[in-house]
Protein backbone atom coordinates (compact mmCIF):
# COMPACT_ATOMS: atom_id res chain seq x y z
CA UNK A 1 0.00 0.00 0.00
CA UNK A 2 1.23 3.31 -0.96
CA UNK A 3 1.37 5.87 2.54
CA UNK A 4 1.41 9.90 1.71
CA UNK A 5 0.96 12.40 4.13
CA UNK A 6 -2.00 14.28 3.73
CA UNK A 7 -2.63 17.98 3.36
CA UNK A 8 -6.52 18.45 2.91
CA UNK A 9 -6.51 22.26 3.65
CA UNK A 10 -8.68 24.59 4.48
CA UNK A 11 -11.17 24.48 1.63
CA UNK A 12 -11.65 20.45 1.78
CA UNK A 13 -12.57 20.82 5.06
CA UNK A 14 -15.06 23.65 4.53
CA UNK A 15 -16.44 24.69 1.12
CA UNK A 16 -15.08 21.90 -0.69
CA UNK A 17 -15.95 19.17 1.75
CA UNK A 18 -17.14 17.36 -1.49
CA UNK A 19 -13.54 17.40 -2.94
CA UNK A 20 -12.20 15.79 0.44
CA UNK A 21 -14.85 13.16 0.77
CA UNK A 22 -14.56 12.02 -3.07
CA UNK A 23 -10.54 11.84 -2.49
CA UNK A 24 -10.64 10.37 0.21
CA UNK A 25 -13.11 7.33 -1.28
CA UNK A 26 -11.52 7.06 -4.28
CA UNK A 27 -7.88 6.75 -2.21
CA UNK A 28 -9.35 4.09 -0.35
CA UNK A 29 -10.41 2.04 -3.43
CA UNK A 30 -7.05 2.70 -4.53
CA UNK A 31 -5.31 1.55 -1.48
CA UNK A 32 -3.19 4.65 -1.07
CA UNK A 33 -3.56 5.25 2.60
CA UNK A 34 -3.60 8.81 3.21
CA UNK A 35 -2.21 9.78 6.32
CA UNK A 36 -3.63 13.08 7.47
CA UNK A 37 -1.27 15.41 9.29
CA UNK A 38 -2.21 15.97 12.82
CA UNK A 39 -2.75 19.42 13.71
CA UNK A 40 -2.07 20.69 9.98
CA UNK A 41 -1.87 24.32 9.89
CA UNK A 42 -3.22 27.09 6.77
CA UNK A 43 -0.92 27.02 4.17
CA UNK A 44 -1.03 30.80 3.95
CA UNK A 45 -2.08 30.72 0.13
CA UNK A 46 -3.59 33.98 -0.95
CA UNK A 47 -2.24 36.16 1.57
CA UNK A 48 0.68 35.16 3.37
CA UNK A 49 3.55 34.87 0.16
CA UNK A 50 2.30 38.75 -0.46
CA UNK A 51 2.97 40.20 2.72
CA UNK A 52 5.69 38.10 4.38
CA UNK A 53 8.44 35.54 2.86
CA UNK A 54 8.73 34.09 6.35
CA UNK A 55 5.11 33.60 6.91
CA UNK A 56 4.51 32.24 3.61
CA UNK A 57 7.69 29.35 4.12
CA UNK A 58 6.56 28.99 8.05
CA UNK A 59 3.28 28.20 7.76
CA UNK A 60 3.51 25.14 5.25
CA UNK A 61 7.16 24.24 6.52
CA UNK A 62 5.11 22.53 10.16
CA UNK A 63 3.58 19.96 7.22
CA UNK A 64 7.08 19.35 5.64
CA UNK A 65 8.57 18.63 9.02
CA UNK A 66 6.19 16.34 9.72
CA UNK A 67 5.98 14.28 6.52
CA UNK A 68 9.78 14.12 6.70
CA UNK A 69 9.85 12.71 10.28
CA UNK A 70 7.52 10.16 9.28
CA UNK A 71 9.47 9.37 6.30
CA UNK A 72 6.32 10.44 3.52
CA UNK A 73 5.85 12.18 0.77
CA UNK A 74 2.97 14.79 1.22
CA UNK A 75 0.38 15.92 -1.31
CA UNK A 76 -3.09 17.78 -1.53
CA UNK A 77 -5.40 17.16 -3.54
CA UNK A 78 -5.94 21.48 -3.55
CA UNK A 79 -3.56 23.14 -6.50
CA UNK A 80 -3.08 26.70 -4.09
CA UNK A 81 -2.55 23.90 -1.28
CA UNK A 82 0.20 22.08 -3.23
CA UNK A 83 1.95 24.88 -4.47
CA UNK A 84 2.18 26.40 -1.12
CA UNK A 85 3.80 23.62 0.00
CA UNK A 86 6.03 23.10 -2.49
CA UNK A 87 7.42 26.34 -2.87
CA UNK A 88 8.11 26.51 0.15
CA UNK A 89 10.36 23.33 0.37
CA UNK A 90 12.17 25.25 -3.01
CA UNK A 91 12.52 28.22 -1.03
CA UNK A 92 14.22 26.65 1.86
CA UNK A 93 16.10 24.88 -0.42
CA UNK A 94 17.84 27.86 -2.72
CA UNK A 95 17.81 30.39 0.68
CA UNK A 96 19.58 29.29 3.55
CA UNK A 97 18.68 32.20 5.41
CA UNK A 98 15.22 31.94 4.92
CA UNK A 99 15.60 28.14 6.28
CA UNK A 100 16.89 29.34 9.36
CA UNK A 101 14.50 31.89 10.27
CA UNK A 102 11.93 29.29 9.43
CA UNK A 103 13.55 26.73 12.15
CA UNK A 104 13.62 29.55 14.61
CA UNK A 105 9.95 29.81 14.64
CA UNK A 106 9.30 26.31 14.28
CA UNK A 107 11.61 25.59 16.73
CA UNK A 108 12.50 22.35 14.25
CA UNK A 109 14.83 21.27 11.67
CA UNK A 110 13.77 20.76 8.11
CA UNK A 111 16.25 18.87 6.01
CA UNK A 112 14.49 18.96 2.77
CA UNK A 113 14.22 15.67 2.16
CA UNK A 114 10.09 15.97 1.78
CA UNK A 115 8.63 14.86 -1.72
CA UNK A 116 5.99 17.36 -2.49
CA UNK A 117 3.60 16.40 -5.41
CA UNK A 118 -0.18 17.09 -6.09
CA UNK A 119 -2.48 14.20 -5.75
CA UNK A 120 -2.84 14.05 -9.56
CA UNK A 121 1.07 13.07 -9.85
CA UNK A 122 0.80 10.50 -7.13
CA UNK A 123 -1.87 9.10 -8.79
CA UNK A 124 -0.30 8.91 -12.56
CA UNK A 125 3.20 8.39 -11.80
CA UNK A 126 3.43 6.35 -7.84
CA UNK A 127 0.31 4.73 -8.56
CA UNK A 128 0.10 4.61 -11.93
CA UNK A 129 -2.60 4.55 -14.90
CA UNK A 130 -2.64 0.83 -15.72
CA UNK A 131 -3.42 0.18 -11.58
CA UNK A 132 -5.91 2.94 -12.07
CA UNK A 133 -7.42 1.08 -14.95
CA UNK A 134 -8.10 -2.08 -13.43
CA UNK A 135 -10.11 -0.77 -10.20
CA UNK A 136 -12.18 0.98 -12.79
CA UNK A 137 -16.06 -0.61 -12.10
CA UNK A 138 -18.37 2.43 -14.39
CA UNK A 139 -17.04 3.10 -17.97
CA UNK A 140 -17.54 6.90 -19.06
CA UNK A 141 -18.06 6.34 -22.11
CA UNK A 142 -19.68 9.01 -24.05
CA UNK A 143 -18.94 11.57 -21.43
CA UNK A 144 -16.68 14.62 -23.22
CA UNK A 145 -14.60 16.32 -20.51
CA UNK A 146 -12.72 19.63 -20.72
CA UNK A 147 -10.09 19.44 -18.47
CA UNK A 148 -9.23 22.66 -16.54
CA UNK A 149 -5.93 23.43 -14.83
CA UNK A 150 -5.94 26.74 -14.45
CA UNK A 151 -2.74 28.57 -13.17
CA UNK A 152 -1.50 26.64 -10.12
CA UNK A 153 -1.28 23.60 -11.77
CA UNK A 154 1.38 24.57 -14.14
CA UNK A 155 2.99 27.57 -12.64
CA UNK A 156 5.47 28.44 -12.24
CA UNK A 157 7.26 25.89 -13.87
CA UNK A 158 9.59 24.93 -11.55
CA UNK A 159 6.76 24.17 -8.68
CA UNK A 160 4.60 21.65 -11.25
CA UNK A 161 7.70 20.62 -13.27
CA UNK A 162 5.58 19.82 -16.07
CA UNK A 163 6.91 19.20 -19.66
CA UNK A 164 4.47 20.71 -21.02
CA UNK A 165 3.50 23.96 -19.27
CA UNK A 166 1.39 25.22 -22.16
CA UNK A 167 -0.57 22.38 -22.89
CA UNK A 168 -0.34 20.04 -19.97
CA UNK A 169 -1.77 16.62 -19.92
CA UNK A 170 -1.89 14.82 -16.73
CA UNK A 171 -5.35 15.11 -15.99
CA UNK A 172 -6.06 14.41 -20.15
CA UNK A 173 -4.47 11.43 -19.76
CA UNK A 174 -6.29 10.49 -16.26
CA UNK A 175 -10.01 11.04 -18.29
CA UNK A 176 -8.49 9.07 -21.71
CA UNK A 177 -7.89 5.99 -18.56
CA UNK A 178 -11.48 6.63 -16.93
CA UNK A 179 -13.09 5.57 -20.68
CA UNK A 180 -13.56 9.08 -20.77
CA UNK A 181 -13.11 11.72 -23.83
CA UNK A 182 -11.26 14.31 -22.97
CA UNK A 183 -11.88 17.55 -25.00
CA UNK A 184 -9.43 19.69 -27.14
CA UNK A 185 -9.45 23.13 -26.00
CA UNK A 186 -7.45 26.42 -25.59
CA UNK A 187 -8.32 27.92 -22.30
CA UNK A 188 -6.79 24.61 -20.11
CA UNK A 189 -4.10 27.07 -18.57
CA UNK A 190 -6.35 30.20 -18.64
CA UNK A 191 -6.76 32.13 -15.40
CA UNK A 192 -10.51 32.25 -13.90
CA UNK A 193 -10.07 35.24 -12.43
CA UNK A 194 -9.11 33.19 -8.41
CA UNK A 195 -9.39 35.39 -5.18
CA UNK A 196 -10.97 38.77 -6.99
CA UNK A 197 -13.86 36.62 -6.89
CA UNK A 198 -15.13 38.91 -4.25
CA UNK A 199 -12.93 42.03 -4.29
CA UNK A 200 -13.10 42.50 -8.40
CA UNK A 201 -16.17 40.43 -9.70
CA UNK A 202 -16.11 41.76 -12.76
CA UNK A 203 -12.97 40.45 -13.34
CA UNK A 204 -13.95 36.87 -12.73
CA UNK A 205 -17.44 37.30 -14.28
CA UNK A 206 -15.09 37.91 -18.24
CA UNK A 207 -12.38 35.47 -17.70
CA UNK A 208 -14.48 32.53 -16.11
CA UNK A 209 -16.75 33.48 -18.65
CA UNK A 210 -14.45 33.16 -21.79
CA UNK A 211 -13.53 29.82 -19.90
CA UNK A 212 -17.17 28.21 -19.69
CA UNK A 213 -17.91 29.37 -23.48
CA UNK A 214 -14.89 27.62 -24.77
CA UNK A 215 -15.65 24.53 -23.18
CA UNK A 216 -19.41 25.01 -24.24
CA UNK A 217 -18.05 25.17 -27.87
CA UNK A 218 -15.70 23.15 -27.88
CA UNK A 219 -18.19 20.26 -27.18
CA UNK A 220 -17.17 19.36 -23.23
CA UNK A 221 -20.16 17.75 -21.20
CA UNK A 222 -18.50 18.85 -17.34
CA UNK A 223 -15.46 20.76 -16.83
CA UNK A 224 -13.07 18.96 -14.51
CA UNK A 225 -10.77 20.99 -12.42
CA UNK A 226 -8.33 20.22 -9.12
CA UNK A 227 -8.55 23.79 -7.62
CA UNK A 228 -11.62 24.97 -5.04
CA UNK A 229 -11.14 28.17 -6.13
CA UNK A 230 -11.31 27.68 -9.91
CA UNK A 231 -14.44 25.75 -8.73
CA UNK A 232 -16.38 28.31 -7.04
CA UNK A 233 -15.57 30.66 -9.88
CA UNK A 234 -16.80 28.28 -12.62
CA UNK A 235 -19.94 26.84 -10.92
CA UNK A 236 -20.96 28.91 -8.33
CA UNK A 237 -20.78 32.18 -10.56
CA UNK A 238 -22.12 30.54 -13.58
CA UNK A 239 -25.80 31.42 -13.14
CA UNK A 240 -24.87 35.18 -12.85
CA UNK A 241 -22.64 34.77 -16.33
CA UNK A 242 -25.29 32.82 -18.18
CA UNK A 243 -27.58 35.75 -17.60
CA UNK A 244 -24.48 38.81 -18.18
CA UNK A 245 -23.99 36.49 -21.46
CA UNK A 246 -27.81 36.16 -22.15
CA UNK A 247 -27.24 32.14 -22.54
CA UNK A 248 -27.67 29.15 -20.66
CA UNK A 249 -24.29 27.55 -20.00
CA UNK A 250 -25.32 24.83 -17.72
CA UNK A 251 -21.90 22.93 -17.92
CA UNK A 252 -21.39 20.84 -14.41
CA UNK A 253 -17.60 21.42 -12.78
CA UNK A 254 -16.97 18.33 -11.17
CA UNK A 255 -13.27 17.87 -8.96
CA UNK A 256 -11.43 15.15 -10.66
CA UNK A 257 -11.28 13.05 -7.73
CA UNK A 258 -15.57 12.88 -8.08
CA UNK A 259 -15.00 11.78 -11.74
CA UNK A 260 -12.37 9.37 -11.17
CA UNK A 261 -15.27 8.11 -7.96
CA UNK A 262 -18.11 7.84 -10.89
CA UNK A 263 -15.50 4.93 -12.30
CA UNK A 264 -14.92 3.07 -9.38
CA UNK A 265 -19.12 2.91 -9.35
CA UNK A 266 -20.14 5.37 -6.44
CA UNK A 267 -22.87 7.50 -6.86
CA UNK A 268 -23.82 10.85 -7.11
CA UNK A 269 -24.73 11.25 -3.41
CA UNK A 270 -21.41 9.04 -1.89
CA UNK A 271 -19.62 12.06 -4.26
CA UNK A 272 -21.79 14.88 -2.74
CA UNK A 273 -22.45 16.42 -5.85
CA UNK A 274 -25.60 17.99 -4.50
CA UNK A 275 -23.14 20.64 -3.36
CA UNK A 276 -22.82 22.09 -6.87
CA UNK A 277 -24.64 25.17 -7.81
CA UNK A 278 -25.05 23.62 -11.41
CA UNK A 279 -26.62 19.75 -10.92
CA UNK A 280 -24.56 17.39 -13.06
CA UNK A 281 -27.51 14.60 -12.39
CA UNK A 282 -29.37 15.51 -15.44
CA UNK A 283 -26.59 15.25 -17.76
CA UNK A 284 -25.20 11.85 -15.94
CA UNK A 285 -28.18 10.60 -16.20
CA UNK A 286 -28.76 11.07 -19.73
CA UNK A 287 -25.59 9.36 -20.44
CA UNK A 288 -26.49 6.26 -18.85
CA UNK A 289 -23.77 6.97 -15.78
CA UNK A 290 -26.26 7.27 -13.22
Amino acid sequence: MLKVAYFPGCSLSSTAKEYDVATRLVCEDLEIDLVEIPEWTCCGATTAHITSELTAAALPAKSLIWAEKHNMMITSPCSACFSRLKMAHLNMEKDPKLKKEVEEVTGETYNGKTEVLHLTRVMLEKYGLENIKAKIKRELKGLKIACYYGCLMTRPPEVNENERVENPMIMDNLVSALGAEPVKWYYKTECCGAAFSLTKTEIVRKLSGDILKEAKACGADIIMVACPLCHSNLDARQPEISKLLKTDLNIPILYFTQVMGLALGYDYMDLMMNKHFIDPKPLLKSKGIL
